[in-house]
């Protein structure tokens, strides 16, 4: 057998994909990372589901982390004196590492075995959950935070990559659907689970949770990953594209941190968006070059990797916005507790756990696009119903739109999955990861960011008629300036001094306004998720084949 030579234009060769077992990959390509015949991995070991269960532990936690920490905030307020900036760069400082790493850690994956960087990603994602929890002041442990987000980055990445690597392409879609309702599942239960713990062991516990969750992650990975093999050996860390799209991306999120509490158009802002489109252009100018780029830019020419991009931001606008608003309704207008919060939203999160291994199997069945398009019309529908809450809105209407929301929320994040990664070169497979994770990250940044900026305007334009319908002076613009932030959580600003009636009135007042802003926030993502599904029409269409393989990129 001769050595398959690489054609004209540095286009690299295609990567066997044949499933686990069975001949070796052409001479001349790297050797993906799944389990081989021998001692370590006898048994049902050999299967590429020992490798899902051995990756899950260490996905979880990471999901978890992003949404747990919001309950700990108030008594890491107390317990630490921190104000309520510092408070929010517990979230933000996580975020940042998160989202600014992945790109490169994703390349390190290809380039050094996803194996390595998976275990290299759980320990210290431990060492430094540990670290936040012994820390003595908000500055360390924001600082430990920042760390705990680029081991985080470390770890997705490979986790996917590994799954790309050891099943065929026929089940891959069952394999994203697992992945889904981990990521899924645990993203949205962060909130009941750190609940529970600060109540009953204080917002340490939170952090400590990773020890027990890491070593079984780590033993797990240890017995049933296979030995480590890059995918992409003898490429080159593209230095200055990592400085750049590490740069841009830091800009990007710091603009969307920003925006909501000094405003979009203050200067930070502008200068922080600025500065991402200028670095942006220059890391695209840069990886157009043809020395082994950190992202070959050629990855966007297949239309469903593009198209999967596009929808997976779309999908984690509406799922992070809804849940973050959600939980402010609930709580603050119908005066819920965390508890019934938790409860109120389990149709949601027990939906997402269901139905995304089912939508996995359905995507090995007839492909990515019909599932897809369905998914997206089905959690615009869920959007359109949430955007009807009202004051005294039932269980019922509720559950039935959280219901939609869930499923179809999950087809969309698995059939976006398998278009971006599926139809990635293997060799690519821990940068085409790092691409989902990176979208659906920012996209729960923009859902956010975004969506709150129109509660806000929207509350700044009918509160000052709400308050006067109800019998109250319109309120200055430096008292709705300040009473906005308030407002947009489901609170109301009740003057000192009021009596019961005035409570009452400014209360109401306050909660409609925040309805308002709500109503037409989810409108729009409603919207949104129509016009992605409109776009997911032009997706490729059928099922991915044993045998196949993605298109060849071009670096």
């Amino acid at each position: 057998m001769t050595a398959p030579t690489t054609p004209p234009g540095n286009t690299a060769p295609l990567e066997s994909t044949a499933p686990p077992g069975n001949s070796a990959p052409p001479e001349g390509t790297a050797p993906p990372d799944r389990p081989t015949p021998d001692r370590r991995t006898a048994g049902w070991t050999r299967s590429p589901w020992a490798t899902l269960v051995a990756i899950a532990f260490g996905v979880m936690m990471v999901a978890l982390d992003g949404t747990i920490v919001a309950v700990a905030n108030p008594a890491i307020g107390a317990a630490l004196g921190a104000s309520l900036a510092e408070l929010q760069w517990v979230t933000h400082g996580y975020l940042l590492g998160l989202a600014v790493f992945l790109i490169t850690a994703g390349k390190l994956a290809d380039r050094f075995g996803h194996r390595r960087v998976y275990l290299v990603g759980v320990v210290g994602f431990v060492a430094s959950s540990v670290a936040i929890a012994l820390s003595s002041g908000v500055i360390m442990l924001v600082a430990f935070r920042i760390a705990q987000g680029v081991f985080g980055a470390l770890l997705l990445p490979s986790a996917m990559g590994l799954l790309r690597s050891v099943f065929p392409p026929s089940r891959l879609g069952r394999a994203f659907g697992v992945f889904g309702s981990i990521i899924g599942a645990s993203t949205a239960a962060g909130p009941i689970i750190g609940g529970l713990l600060v109540g009953s062991l204080g917002w340490e516990a939170v952090f400590y949770i990773n020890v027990p969750v890491g070593a079984v992650a780590v033993g797990l990975g240890l017995w049933l990953l296979a030995a480590n093999r890059p995918t992409d050996p003898g490429s080159r860390m593209d230095l200055p594209g990592i400085v750049l799209v590490s740069a841009a991306v830091f800009a990007l999120v710091w603009a969307l941190v920003e925006a909501p509490v000094v405003g979009w158009g203050a200067p930070i802002t502008l200068a922080s968006l600025g500065a991402f489109l200028v670095l942006g252009t220059a890391f695209v100018l840069w990886e157009r070059r043809p020395e082994q780029p950190l992202l070959p830019l050629s990855l966007f020419a297949d239309r469903s990797v593009s198209i999967g991009v596009v929808l997976m931001v779309a999908m984690a606008v509406s799922l992070m916005g809804s849940l973050f608003f959600v939980a402010f309704y609930l709580q603050g207008v119908r005066g819920m507790t965390p508890a019934q919060t938790g409860l109120q939203l389990i149709a949601m999160t027990a939906t997402m756990g269901i139905v995304s291994p089912l939508a996995g199997r359905l995507l090995d069945r007839v492909g990515a696009k019909a599932p897809t398009t369905a998914g997206l019309l089905s959690s615009a529908v869920g959007m359109f119903l949430l955007s009807g809450l009202d004051t005294d809105t039932g269980a019922l209407y509720m559950s039935v739109a959280f219901l939609l929301l869930g499923a179809g929320l999950s087809l969309v994040m698995t059939g976006a999955t398998a278009a971006i990664i599926g139809n990635a070169p293997m060799r690519l497979a821990g940068v085409a990861s790092a691409l989902q994770q990176a979208a659906m990250q920012l996209g729960g940044s923009l859902g956010t960011a975004v969506l709150g900026a129109v509660m806000s305007g929207a509350i700044a334009v009918t509160l000052p008629g709400h308050l006067a319908g109800a019998g109250q002076a319109a309120p200055s613009a430096a008292d709705l300036a300040a009473a906005n932030s308030t407002v947009s959580q489901g609170g109301a600003v009740i003057p000192e001094g009021a009596t019961a009636e005035v409570a009452d009135a400014v209360t109401r007042a306050s909660n409609l306004a925040f309805l308002d802003g709500l109503q037409l926030a989810f409108l729009i993502a409603a919207g949104l998720l129509v016009a992605g599904a409109i776009l997911s029409l032009f997706m490729r269409a059928g099922r991915m084949e044993d045998g196949q393989d993605a298109p060849a990129v071009h670096v």
